[in-house]
């Protein structure tokens, strides 16, 4: 149980609520065992009738009557407290459960870039639902039946014992045997159940990839060989399951078998001592038959807690992987940082950790606070990465940037991407209302804000359009969308944060050239004061810039402004007329 020795904490924090679900444990098997107590008394006063030890057929009616009585009162306020333990207690383990996935999805969040390119969606989802659920089965069910049966054993064998201390310690013969198969087995069900779980996550990562790509399934047409590697997938999975369930299967057979056993030994050797005058009561052997087959369900809840820690232990292994994992990227500067937006790049390289390309080498340049930069370059030549290393999404392999003067690493990261307004290439967008996206570069916007920012995005008018306008509920990424309305859209929501950097990475490219001059038009006005930098492919995007650099294979070939660079023979001037030539 060492992997959930993490789930220690939450213990301790809910102490003193786990402690009262302790109390009410015990209280709820003192009055269980009550009853084997009374039915043996019951016995015993019939009996004593039947030898002629009490006479008086009414004294026996009145007690059996009180006993009974005494049996039902027990029942009732046993079944009050046994409802409070589980309120109790299984009230924790979802208060754990709670806990555990917010720890988990806040080092989701913390976790750098590199992280989410080497672990699939599905797998990061299986963690946070089916193992937590996993985890939440040991703090809650598997604790709850745990203390249930160590407090009836050690009450029941307490009584057992002052009533026969000979038979209690026959009776209590397969125990031994119990704890060894139990040790056995359990060492195959962690083997097995961690095998599940991991089947589990890949088959969660194959839906969840499908139903994100299921344009492209159709499209191609291949709906059949998908539902093929579904099949195999999931008979895979099966198979891993019905292993793991082949060894539990094997517990309650067990347990039945050794009650059973139990039973055999009480009346038999019960019996012999009653005969030799060793017990002096039949009462004492039938309220022995109740202590035994009371402690049926808690023995058989041995073997089920046992295989619930060891799948318990296996998803909070697989949890830990990504708990102990440090961010690459980790903010080094605890008070918040004035974001003026200077921008300087020192020779800096940068080389993709995962991959080994090599996207920058020794870029250098200088962008002043309310000033316009313009990337222009083929696909693949870098222009992307800058971006990336402004908002830190990576750091530099070599060289150095710096911001306002000072190296981004010594920037507080939250104040940095908080000046921050970036729309990304490829725009994605929440399954959420219209108004919610735009908005989710300003929580606190009004209305005439939002409409605002659609209108300097030129698409207010589109989302007018729509039957429910601004409350418009989107797709899955937006796909209900076009591609230009997701990218303006996605520029709308970078406009309303009004931050002090405004990072443009080829935003523009799904868009006609009429609509792409209207919003440069808009940005003009909105971007006075504010740093800039537009990633394009296009000239027109690039010529009001005031200042130019052309990348190719991650170097600096040409830089200047518009008008000086298309008067020099290169590649923006070669650019220049073949896009010229194309709208004409």
């Amino acid at each position: 149980m060492r992997e959930l020795q993490h789930v220690n904490k939450y213990f301790y924090k809910y102490r003193y609520k786990l402690l009262a679900g302790v109390l009410i444990t015990i209280v709820a098997r003192i009055f269980l065992l009550f009853t084997p107590e009374l039915v043996g008394n019951s016995v015993d006063v019939i009996d004593n009738y039947r030898k002629g030890v009490t006479t008086d057929l009414d004294v026996v009616k009145s007690k059996l009557l009180i006993n009974v009585l005494y049996i039902v009162g027990a029942a009732v306020i046993g079944g009050v407290f046994t409802f409070l333990m589980r309120q109790t207690i299984i009230y924790v383990s979802r208060q754990i459960e709670y806990d555990l996935k917010n720890e988990v999805y806040q080092q989701y969040q913390r976790l750098s870039l590199d992280f989410y390119k080497s672990n699939r969606t599905g797998d990061l989802m299986s963690r946070i639902s089916e193992d937590v659920g996993k985890v939440r089965e040991y703090a809650g069910p598997a604790l709850m039946y745990s203390i249930n049966t160590v407090t009836l054993f050690v009450i029941a064998l307490i009584l057992m014992f002052n009533s026969a201390p000979t038979l209690t310690l026959y009776t209590i013969i397969p125990l031994p045997i119990l704890s060894y198969f139990i040790y056995i087995l359990s060492k195959s069900i962690h083997k097995r159940s961690t095998i599940v779980q991991q089947w589990l996550s890949k088959l969660s990562t194959f839906t969840q990839e499908t139903f994100s790509g299921i344009s492209v399934i159709k499209s191609y047409g291949i709906e059949g060989g998908t539902n093929a590697d579904f099949d195999k997938l999931s008979a895979e999975s099966r198979q891993k399951n019905i292993d793991l369930v082949k060894i539990q299967a094997l517990f309650f057979p067990l347990m039945i078998f050794l009650i059973g056993l139990s039973n055999i030994i009480v009346i038999y050797i019960g019996g012999k001592q009653y005969i030799n005058g060793e017990i002096e009561s039949l009462g004492v052997i039938a309220k022995f038959i109740i202590y035994v087959n009371l402690l049926t369900w808690p023995v058989a809840t041995v073997g089920w807690v046992t295989s619930v820690i060891q799948q318990a232990e296996a998803s909070q292994k697989r949890i830990n992987e990504f708990l102990k994992q440090e961010p690459t990227i980790k903010n080094n500067v605890t008070e918040p940082s004035h974001i003026e937006g200077n921008i300087e790049f020192i020779n800096v390289s940068f080389t993709y950790p995962d991959t080994n390309i090599q996207a920058l080498k020794n870029v250098s340049f200088k962008l002043n606070r309310g000033e316009t930069l313009a990337i222009i370059g083929k696909t693949g030549s870098g222009k992307s990465t800058i971006l990336d290393l402004i908002g830190r999404l990576y750091d530099v392999t070599s060289g150095e940037i710096k911001i306002d003067g000072t190296p981004i690493e010594n920037l507080n990261l939250i104040s940095l991407r908080d000046h921050l307004g970036y729309v990304p290439q490829d725009a994605f967008l929440f399954s959420d209302s219209i108004k919610n996206n735009i908005m989710f570069g300003k929580e606190d916007a009004t209305e005439e804000e939002v409409i605002n920012a659609a209108k300097n995005a030129d698409v207010h008018k589109n989302i007018k359009g729509f039957t429910k306008g601004y409350d418009t509920v989107l797709g899955e990424r937006g796909m209900t969308l076009s591609g230009g309305q997701k990218q303006r859209i996605s520029i709308a929501r970078a406009i309303i944060k009004a931050p002090q950097i405004l990072l443009f990475d080829d935003c523009l490219s799904a868009v006609d050239t009429e609509t792409e001059e209207k919003i440069l038009n808009n940005l003009k006005t909105i971007t006075k004061g504010k740093t800039t930098i537009i990633v394009s492919h296009r000239v027109s995007s690039a010529k009001s810039a005031d200042k130019i650099i052309v990348l190719d294979q991650g170097k600096i070939i040409q830089t200047g402004a518009h008008d000086t660079l298309i008067g020099a023979d290169g590649y923006y001037n070669e650019l220049y007329i073949k896009q010229l030539t194309q709208n004409e």
